[in-house]
């Protein structure tokens, strides 16, 4: 399958899985046709894998353990360098699939699916060589680290290639082989990857990718008891069965499960730079995002001033071709996704919400696009205030002072991400530590070029991090050996 018009491009067989380092065609299988959200076209077919073709991906994992356990650190750390060159070489390739799949602008794909990945990659590179491996306690044991087994990642549709990397590249470094089981709606990208693991020489079995519905294969997968770690990225609903069936089996579950994040904007913060970069995060990839900043919250007596602010911004996305360089915001993924955030901004209605601006989808006859939306006299206690919405939406919402700001922005059952805005540094530093969330951007600060900051969440965000070194201890064992003799 060629992706793209370029002169190296990346090719992998139509309808097929990639297991224990050969790409096979399942003759039982289903097949599923992926779309383009903005066309509505179709872009590939992938197979619908069965309950036995899961049985026989965690087989060929436990195979692969038993290789990629044994490889140095070196190996290791370079492998993930070859992996980041090789998507490097391909970008263009790469990024054009990610905005095909997704709908996301081709700038914000090639940044979020192609540069940000690489990045992760050679961050792990560099934490491998650097990593305490073996090291001895102050009793005089050794602590010795080492890859906990075959791991079950499960990733989601809105930034597909970088939440496989964030899972893939810290579990290649501590020596884990993987199974991942990608975004039915996704799954290209996941297959792009494996023809570059492919291209790099990864052992078989090593890396292998089953596609397919997830109450049937992921299902499969997650019942198959052959693995010793299951990172998840998607619903709340859904996390909650990954972790009772991992809990179930006793093995280890990272879990990231979504957010409602605040952007809490005090009274001496620039409102306007507030307004405007919040706006502009919250609709990052339409909407479709975990940690965007949904419920924007700034002083009573400057709510009007931040709708009008909020509105200006929204209206002037540019919506339409994602492949097109001054689109600024493509469709939602689906159809269905579409339905779920226009029924949200129907019940916020409903309840007596003012809808400034947006939430239109008559200007297009195909695709699933939809204008941003931004939504104002929000109760506290409303759908719209406090489920996750995953689309173009943002809710403006007074608060009278400091507290009531913090105890707004608090009032959550998750705790992913949230923005903290304030023109005297020791205040917004303080703010910063009070708020529930397992990151806290301040003042309008993005992910470091260096991604090594932890990412996860308080409370029903989930369990876990990603990322940096506390990201690769989740794919870790530690061994204690107590009398171990000196080794020169």
């Amino acid at each position: 399958m060629t992706l793209a018009p370029t002169v190296d491009a990346v090719e992998f067989p139509a309808e097929a899985l990639y297991l224990d380092g050969q790409w096979q065609t399942p003759a039982e299988a289903g097949r599923f046709e992926v779309i383009n959200p903005a066309t509505e076209e179709v872009v590939g077919v992938v197979p619908v894998a069965s309950a036995d073709l899961a049985r026989e991906a965690i087989a060929a994992a436990a195979r692969g353990f038993e290789t990629w356990s044994r490889t140095d650190v070196e190996t290791r750390a370079a492998t993930l360098e070859a992996l980041a060159d090789a998507m490097e070489r391909h970008r263009l390739q790469l990024g054009a699939l990610a905005s095909a799949e997704i709908g996301t602008p081709i700038r914000d794909a090639l940044a979020g699916q192609v540069d940000l990945p690489v990045r992760v990659l050679r961050s792990y590179a560099q934490l491998a060589r650097e990593y305490p491996w073996d090291v001895r306690d102050a009793a005089g044991s050794s602590i010795v680290r080492e890859g906990a087994g075959v791991v079950l990642a499960i990733t989601p549709w809105n930034f597909p290639v970088h939440q496989i990397v964030s899972k893939l590249a810290p579990a290649l470094a501590a020596g884990c082989s993987v199974v991942l089981k990608p975004a039915e709606l996704t799954p290209l990208n996941a297959l792009f990857l494996a023809a570059l693991t492919e291209q790099i020489g990864l052992p078989p079995g090593v890396f292998n990718v089953v596609t397919g519905k997830g109450s049937v294969v992921g299902e499969a997968l997650l019942q198959s008891r052959g693995y010793e770690v299951v990172s998840f990225t998607g619903s709340l609903g859904v996390g909650r069965h990954v972790g009772a069936v991992a809990g179930d089996a006793i093995v280890r579950a990272t879990l990231e499960l979504g957010g409602k994040s605040p952007a809490v904007v005090l009274e001496d913060a620039d409102l306007e730079t507030a307004v405007r970069t919040t706006v502009r995060n919250c609709f990052v990839n339409a909407g479709q995002k975990c940690n965007a900043p949904t419920r924007l919250i700034v002083p009573r007596d400057r709510v009007g001033e931040a709708v009008e602010l909020a509105t200006e911004v929204a209206e002037s996305y540019v919506i339409g071709d994602p492949s097109d360089e001054r689109t600024t915001m493509g469709p939602l993924v689906s159809a269905e996704q579409r339905d779920i955030v226009t029924g949200f901004i129907a019940g916020a209605r409903a309840e007596g919400a003012t809808i400034a601006t947006g939430g239109d989808r008559s200007r297009w006859d195909r695709g699933f696009f939809l204008t941003p939306a931004i939504v104002t006299d929000v109760a506290r206690g409303s759908v719209l205030a406090r489920e996750e919405v995953f689309g173009p939406v943002l809710a403006v919402l007074g608060h009278e002072g400091e507290e009531d700001a913090v105890a707004l922005a608090n009032d959550t059952e998750y705790g992913l991400s949230s923005e903290v805005w304030s023109a005297d540094p020791a205040r917004v530093a303080a703010l910063a530590r009070r708020i529930r969330a397992g990151q806290v951007r301040v003042n309008g600060v993005r992910t470091p070029a260096l991604p090594v900051s932890p990412f996860g969440g308080y409370k029903r965000s989930g369990l876990g991090r990603e990322l940096g070194e506390l990201g690769l201890d989740e794919f870790v064992e530690v061994k204690a050996i107590l009398g171990d003799p000196v080794v020169e």
